[in-house]
């Protein structure tokens, strides 16, 4: 395996001055008490902030709901943990024994946390300037190839849009039941369009995903009976 400066010079394009700040970006809390939870603080901010000067620059023609749903999409945990897969990150990141034992090497949300820390880490070492050019570095063929709106929108958001659309009321979202225990809860929800007579059920493992699962399955309801 090449050394992490090696690794990090060729996978963001930038060589780090301070070496400790690297050490402590790849630290997982299961090592020690100093360890990236910080670092990812500031990564957070530091990636939220270039994608939406990017994506601002890149769509002129986009609204401000248009542009937020856009950069959810890019700085969610799901689209870092594939950049930290592409570039091979898990081989680097230090973690407990335990972390080990159960594979945390490959664990989507310490790859997307280990993402975020190193910006941390580079906008510490650095300055704003590389922090946004690695940003762009890591992003640039999703920065180039950025997807349309209309895929982005969640079920929920699709299904009222729908129905305003139609100058029909809003679903009405009921929780119907709530199962297992409290670390593997499960949530059944109802979408109710009385107007139209129609509801579906979802579950999902919290309230929320349920409700977006019962809106997706109100939506194919209704697309398929307008075909």
């Amino acid at each position: 395996m090449i050394t992490v400066d090696k690794f990090l010079a060729n996978k963001l394009n930038y060589e780090f001055k301070n070496q400790a700040l690297v050490q402590e970006a790849l630290t997982h809390r299961s090592v020690s008490s100093r360890n990236n939870e910080r670092l990812e603080f500031l990564g957070d901010g530091a990636l939220n902030f270039v994608i939406a000067s990017e994506i601002y620059r890149l769509k002129p023609d986009y609204q401000e709901g248009q542009l937020s749903r856009l950069r959810a999409n890019l700085v969610r945990g799901v689209t870092l943990t594939e950049i930290a897969r592409e570039i091979g990150l898990g081989d680097y990141i230090k973690l407990g024994s335990g972390e080990l034992k159960s594979g945390g090497f490959d664990r989507d949300s310490i790859l997307a946390d280990a993402v975020e820390s190193l910006l941390g880490a580079v906008y510490l070492d650095g300055g704003f300037e590389h922090v946004q050019q690695v940003v762009c570095f890591l992003y640039k063929d999703r920065l180039e190839n950025l997807p349309a709106d209309e895929p982005l929108k969640d079920p929920k958001t699709r299904l009222q849009e729908y129905l305003q659309a139609r100058k029909l009321p809003v679903p009405e979202y009921i929780l119907l039941e709530t199962n297992g225990e409290a670390h593997k809860r499960e949530f059944v929800v109802s979408a109710k369009i009385d107007t139209l007579r129609l509801e579906t059920k979802a579950k999902g493992s919290s309230r929320r995903r349920a409700e977006q699962a019962a809106a997706t399955n109100a939506l194919r309801k209704l697309e398929t009976e307008t075909h």
